[in-house]
């Protein structure tokens, strides 16, 4: 292995993925305001931060700019401190923890630039975890046992700050969608009089495989109820004068500080039809309906999911064997799955059973199962766990599925084949009293505008452009209400037919149009619907070309079996 490729894996293990020169400036720039500036960067790395900022002081008049920073990587910190003497500044590089750097030891500070490292909760662990969790403890934010590593970096780092001083940081999206960074959000709106995020259409960090935004926090000691938002194309449209195409910043309000701020992707005319489809009860929350559940985990679906033709060559009895939805949700595009479908897939070579043994298995279960210690199957994480390892937790057939991996848009599907769901698709078990309408009606149901555009703001994008959506975030994903869809129950049964044969041709948007005819017409103008049209367009639009220049889209939707939401299809 070349020390390059070793190089970059042990980066990307402390979660250091270095940051474009254009962002760096452009942040530099906003934070850096005068020659007297004191300028922090707690995550320096090879100084892509502190060598513009000295130019930057420079510029403004400083004769011997002097920057510090944090490196915990010793290597790095000098590499830093010799960058930054090159381009004509005094870099004091701390080589430690920031996490175990107090306020007592340096600063406090104008401004705090920089790119914190990126490390999931996985990898983020023992000491360097529990020191993370105290030092924003100290800040009064208790922080999820979940938090990646640049949720307590933001508030260590704030507490360096001067009162009025400035942050300014990439920051992964999930800033804006997951739940464990509510307390940031909140702390951001609360100790800062101006919080500004700038998005991009495009990946800016490929090597990361993860969506970023830029976060400018000013008026440290200061308040506010709101956020200014800016898009831009890429980093280069970050450049004074380059960005002449891409939207001013507009303001944006949650309605509490630690609620998710996917919201803010909406034009305020879309938020007001999303408002208002909720106050006058059309629309509801998806636990309305029912909860959903995630799939079984087998713990190696390649040895427990089998075809009719390899169960056939095994000889195992049917007591051995539970039918489920096989794996992937390729299948799971139109209305209902029935038993005539499952058949249809088990002919053509998918996995339609699953093996789980009865008390007694037959003898060519009892092969099956010497096969598997043979193939270590039994050692494997989830298997080890469970006694006997071969028998695989399920839980009862759900009414629906849900499919939680999507190129275009989560689908509901209902569940007629009465077959069990692993955990590459979601089960919704609806409420007793909703079930007949809600199998009957809510999968086609769901397919209408508001619905579409709720999903992009409710779920979450990953590389590649896809959306996903956890059984917690599918919960509030806003549906038609049971109201409306048993008082339009009669029109949706008449289009029923021709819907599913806009899905059979791929032609969802057409399917969508049709569905909105229905159940958006009497409640919202032609105008509100088109507004929430475009915002669902512009959403999806986004995620997608960011999958495409990563580089990785095509081949998920390939193997997802996923229509691309485009209005010119």
């Amino acid at each position: 292995m070349s020390s390059e490729v070793t190089d970059t894996s042990k980066r990307k293990a402390r979660g250091a993925f270095f940051t474009p020169a254009p962002v760096a400036g452009f942040m530099v720039s906003w934070a850096v305001r005068d020659s007297r500036d004191q300028v922090l960067d707690p995550s320096c790395g090879d100084a892509a931060f502190l060598v513009p900022a000295v130019r930057r002081l420079a510029e403004l008049g400083a004769t011997s700019p002097t920057v510090h920073g944090v490196e915990i990587h010793g290597q790095t910190a000098k590499q830093a401190e010799s960058l930054v003497g090159e381009a004509g500044g005094c870099g004091l590089i701390e080589t430690r923890d920031f996490f175990n750097f107090g306020t007592t030891e340096a600063g406090p500070f104008d401004a705090v630039v920089g790119n914190p490292p990126y490390i999931r909760y996985q990898g983020f662990s023992g000491t360097a975890r529990a020191a993370a969790l105290r030092a924003s403890l100290q800040a009064g934010v208790n922080l999820s046992a979940l938090s990646s590593s640049w949720a307590p970096f933001v508030v260590h780092a704030s507490r360096f700050l001067k009162p009025g001083g400035r942050l300014a940081f990439v920051l992964p999206a999930e800033l804006l969608s997951v739940n464990y960074a509510g307390p940031i959000r909140r702390f951001l709106l609360e100790n800062f009089g101006d919080v500004q995020l700038t998005l991009f259409e495009h990946q800016v960090f490929p090597e990361a495989q993860a969506d970023v935004v830029l976060l400018l926090a000013d008026q440290f000691g200061g308040h506010t109820e709101s956020a200014k938002v800016r898009q831009v194309r890429d980093e280069w449209a970050l450049q004074e004068g380059a960005a002449e195409d891409d939207d001013a910043p507009t303001a944006w309000s949650p309605h509490t500080p630690a609620e998710k701020w996917t919201d803010l992707f909406l034009s305020p005319a879309a938020a007001d039809v999303v408002s208002r489809g909720r106050d006058v009860g059309a629309f509801a929350s998806l636990d309305t309906w029912g909860r959903t559940r995630l799939g079984a985990v087998t713990g190696s679906n390649k040895y427990f999911t089998l075809s009719p033709a390899k169960v056939q060559e095994l000889g195992i009895s049917r007591r051995d064997l539970v039918r489920i939805s096989p794996p992937g949700s390729k299948h799971l595009r139109g209305l209902a799955l029935t038993s005539a479908k499952i058949a249809e897939l088990g002919e053509s070579g998918k996995a339609v059973w699953l093996f789980r043994p009865s008390s007694q298995p037959s003898p060519g279960a009892m092969a099956y199962i010497g096969h598997g210690h043979d193939l270590g199957i039994d050692q494997a994480y989830k298997c080890r766990v469970r006694t006997p390892w071969y028998q695989v937790p399920v839980l009862p057939a759900p009414d629906l599925f849900l499919t939680c991996m999507n190129a275009d848009t989560p689908r509901l599907t209902t569940n007629s084949a009465g077959v069990l769901h692993l955990n590459s698709v979601h089960g919704v078990y609806l409420e007793e009293g909703l079930q007949l309408l809600g199998r009957e009606l809510l999968p086609l149901a769901s397919l209408n505008s508001l619905t579409l555009l709720n999903a992009e703001t409710t779920g979450r994008s990953y590389g590649g452009g896809i959306l996903k959506i956890e059984p917690r975030e599918a919960d509030r994903w806003m549906m038609p209400s049971p109201q409306l869809v048993q008082r339009h129950s009669a029109e949706l049964r008449k289009i029923k037919r021709s819907v599913l044969a806009k899905l059979n041709r791929g032609k969802l948007l057409e399917a969508v149009e049709q569905v909105d005819g229905v159940l958006l017409a009497g409640l919202f103008s032609p105008e509100e619907i088109g507004a929430i049209r475009s915002a669902r367009q512009r959403i999806s639009d986004r995620r997608i070309m960011r999958g495409r220049h990563n580089g990785r889209t095509n081949g998920i939707h390939q193997d997802a079996g996923m229509e691309v939401l485009r209005s010119d299809r």
